[in-house]
């Protein structure tokens, strides 16, 4: 088991968040966090990949993941270089293959559009769908992502996630989790990646179970890796 883990952020995200998510469930792990920092702007996927690499180097396989686009990514990389990796966990990914018009696509490209028309502060206006939890949150990170913003969350849009055949290729630990009532990231997208990853092993929480605590999707994510770890089966 590796005792390094690299976990990447969603679209428009940062390390903070994935701190908030991951940080004690993976400690309680006995693995250590390594949370990059994005790099805004086209080139955010290559240099979120670049810090994969840079991980492997200090210490050999990794753990790795991440949630939506970081998710992506991750297992993007686990399917180039599968002697890199030594696990992966999968939080809400958004797609397979070409994105499309899948609804967090949409979404990204229907806010970097807003920001490009209106700027920043109109895009950050949410309607009462958009607790004020995510609201803070979506306006820390991209007040952080400043003038990249734009490019950063259209980099997240258009990139292609793996293909089902290539996420078939995966030989290694994979613990995934889907947040079952959010429709940016459909549990159904979750549930194929559970089922064409060899022993992968799939979680489900609840929006309200993430609102009330963001460690919950960390922990359900530790907990499908560790199963699929194990070879062990959730009790019926």
């Amino acid at each position: 088991m590796s005792d390094t883990a690299v976990l990447l952020p969603g679209t428009g995200s940062d390390d903070v968040f994935i701190r908030s998510v991951f940080a004690a469930p993976v400690a309680a792990a006995g693995v250590t966090l390594v949370a990059p920092e994005p790099v805004p702007g086209p080139d955010l996927g290559r240099r979120h990949l670049l810090s994969l690499d840079a991980a492997f180097d200090a210490h050999g396989p990794v753990l790795a993941g991440g949630i939506s686009f970081g998710a992506h990514l991750a297992a993007e990389w686990a399917c180039a270089h599968p002697s890199r990796c030594a696990g992966l966990l999968l939080a809400m990914p958004a797609w397979h293959g070409s994105p499309g018009d899948c609804p967090a696509a949409v979404a990204a490209r229907h806010s970097a559009a807003t920001v490009l028309r209106d700027g920043l502060s109109s895009a950050l206006t949410f309607g009462p769908d958009v607790p004020p939890w995510l609201a803070a949150e979506l306006s820390r990170a991209w007040h952080r992502h400043g003038p990249g913003l734009v490019d950063s969350l259209l980099a997240a849009a258009d990139r292609p996630a793996p293909t089902l055949a290539q996420l078939a290729t995966l030989s290694v630990p994979v613990g995934i989790v889907a947040v079952h009532d959010d429709p940016l990231h459909p549990a159904s997208v979750a549930a194929q990646w559970a089922a064409t990853i060899p022993g992968a092993e799939l979680r489900s929480i609840s929006f309200a179970d993430f609102s009330a605590d963001r460690s919950a999707l960390g922990r359900a994510a530790v907990a499908a890796w560790q199963a699929s770890r194990s070879g062990s089966r959730p009790a019926a």
